[in-house]
């Protein structure tokens, strides 16, 4: 029998679930155990669809616009990217018991958004469109109310109606890199824009991103463990790509690896999306382990110890 070729694997550390989405998993799973199933969502809970078919299997029903819900007294739960301000309301006209299990830090851009608006700003939202996050976050406000700028060419070409009078918001889940070379674009050529004290894009796409900025350039390859429709998991293997990595692919499960990518790699970076669990890295690793004989260590570009509540009305104390 062949030895095997010995791989050093390199785990980026933090990867996988972030406060966010285990908040909204778990959401999702104290609803079906408080309220029995089935339990409706509003689009997948979050853009993982190992997570998703395991919460179906348990009883949550998955659709994408409340439409699609009979009327019912069973829970609804929005999903953590957000939704428009048009679908609560929808909501509480069809008096369904609905459960917000928007990510804080989404909700924190809502507000930011909701209040430059007050102020009679004009706002521009970086971000992607049709992402779910962004049509949340620009249903907030009346149409028209946010431009939505997805690259430096959008934010070089805007032109605003008083350049005095402006703001920023962004998308939580974009590349650090690309989101600054816009917003430097923008306050050069709008000095008084008005912006978040810090960026918007969260604590966990910031310190994934860090974590693969460490390793992407020492590995011959590079696995983002995460779905196509993930813009966080996206947005890492860019950062990979990007720092010098030639072979950097997303991969949901370990059935989706094409292994001849990975002939003749010594050494293997592995990171995974917000909304990718663990079981997968696991999984992954053990597709190699039959190939390869591993030697595994550990970078770490940050400590992540943030924790969500879970909504109000799932919480222990509810009815005290």
């Amino acid at each position: 029998m062949l030895a095997k070729p010995p791989l050093k694997i390199v785990l980026c550390s933090p990867r996988g679930f972030c406060a966010g989405v285990v908040r909204a998993i778990d959401t999702v799973e104290r609803a079906l155990t408080l309220y029995g199933a089935p339990v409706y969502v509003r689009h997948e809970i979050v853009h993982n669809r190992y997570v998703v078919d395991s919460l179906r299997a348990k009883g949550a029903i998955f659709v994408e616009e409340l439409a699609e819900i009979p009327d019912t007294q069973a829970p609804v739960v929005f999903s953590a990217h957000g939704v428009p301000k048009s679908v609560p309301a929808d909501a509480l006209q069809r008096n369904f018991f609905s459960l917000d299990a928007t990510c804080p830090l989404v909700t924190k851009v809502h507000r930011e958004a909701a209040i430059h608006f007050k102020r009679g700003r004009e706002i521009l939202l970086i971000g992607h469109s049709h992402h779910p996050e962004v049509v949340g976050t620009l249903g907030q406000l009346p149409p028209g109310a946010v431009e939505l700028i997805e690259t430096a060419a959008d934010a070089a070409s805007f032109v605003p109606k008083d350049p005095d009078n402006l703001a920023f918001v962004t998308q939580t889940t974009l590349s650090i890199d690309d989101t600054a070379e816009i917003v430097t674009l923008l306050r050069q050529r709008f000095p008084n824009i008005s912006g978040p004290h810090k960026e918007d894009i969260c604590y966990a796409t910031t310190n994934r991103q860090a974590a693969v900025k460490k390793v992407a350039p020492i590995v011959d390859a590079m696995i983002v463990v995460g779905a196509p429709n993930s813009s966080n998991s996206q947005r890492l293997r860019e950062v990979a790509e990007r720092e010098g990595c030639k072979v950097a692919v997303l991969a949901q499960r370990a059935g989706d690896i094409d292994w001849n990518l990975f002939e003749g790699i010594t050494s293997l970076g592995i990171t995974a999306g917000a909304s990718a669990p663990e079981v997968i890295v696991e999984e992954i690793m053990g597709a190699f382990a039959e190939r390869y004989d591993l030697r595994v260590e550990t970078i770490s570009a940050a400590e992540e110890n943030e924790f969500f509540p879970l909504p109000r009305a799932l919480r222990p104390d509810a009815a005290e």
